[in-house]
């Protein structure tokens, strides 16, 4: 059994998140959603309020399993079971800080692979940050994030 583990801070989780979840369930026996604590980058939602609203909009996908989770990552890794890391790259910015988070969890854990996918087109350039940006701003954000996570922007920014 092959379990990816995709960590995230998920600030809020987005449409090219889900996407990545859903096609990963495709390829792994289970996928763990791993939210990260991340007080350094002061979320906008706590660490409970985004475990739940990815509970809640990955409820239909039977093989993803949502977690926070606080320690070093490749912990955690080991903690679930898994043998993979799951990291989405949107753009080429994002694959130099990647490869050297891949590289360093490869030295740390030389037992865990990490995995590279793309969103899909129509969601590859979505991201939390621009999507709390136009949120805050009072624009739509219905194109980017489920129903549920646009409710529970408006509430954070009423």
């Amino acid at each position: 059994m092959t379990i990816a583990l995709y960590p995230g801070t998920f600030d809020p989780i987005t449409n090219g998140h889900t996407d990545l979840v859903r096609r990963a369930c495709k390829l792994f026996d289970r996928v763990v959603v791993a939210v990260a604590a991340h007080p350094k980058k002061e979320p906008l939602f706590s660490l409970d309020e985004r475990v739940a609203l990815a509970r809640e909009i990955l409820a239909g996908e039977d093989s993803a399993t949502v977690i926070g989770f606080d320690n070093l990552l490749v912990d955690c890794v080991h903690e679930q079971g898994a043998s993979v890391i799951l990291r989405g790259l949107r753009a080429v910015s994002d694959f130099e800080y990647e490869f050297q988070m891949a590289g360093m969890n490869r030295h740390l854990a030389p037992d865990i692979e990490t995995v590279f996918m793309t969103p899909a087109d129509h969601v590859m350039l979505i991201s939390s940050t621009l999507v709390k940006e136009i949120a805050k701003l009072g624009g739509k954000v219905g194109d980017f994030v489920e129903p549920r996570v646009e409710a529970a922007l408006a509430e954070k920014f009423r």
